[in-house]
């Protein structure tokens, strides 16, 4: 199993940036890694993936071009940069990690979750 902490979550008004981190520890190895968001009264959504290398990625259409995912593999650590933000990208991101690209970029199955962090996004 794969531990994740994400950080970096808070308040933005639209247009503007965060920076989300998830620490990863446990059975790391050649996971892939992704993030996932679930608004309120909503299913859980795929936002974006990365490969272990980071040479493929993968991002939800809502996403793309705002988003960018990014990996340091000495330190563990994924990252989702977030810009132009929009008050529809209001939810709870959680980190997630599989040994599988088809499930990491759908719906995780199988794989690992973070706890979550909020980010709102203000009119």
């Amino acid at each position: 199993q794969v531990q994740l902490v994400e950080s970096g979550g808070g308040l933005v008004q639209a247009g503007g940036s965060l920076r989300l981190s998830c620490v990863a520890s446990g059975r790391t190895a050649r996971s892939y890694m992704g993030w996932f968001r679930q608004a309120p009264a909503k299913e859980r959504e795929f936002v974006a993936a990365i490969s272990w290398s980071g040479a493929n990625t993968n991002y939800a259409d809502s996403v793309k071009g705002r988003f960018t995912i990014s990996r340091d593999n000495a330190k563990n650590t994924v990252y989702l940069q977030m810009n132009s933000l929009k008050p529809e990208d209001t939810a709870v991101y959680f980190c997630a990690a599989n040994t599988r690209w088809s499930a990491i970029t759908t719906s995780n199955d199988g794989g690992s979750w973070g706890r979550g962090t909020q980010v709102t996004v203000s009119s």
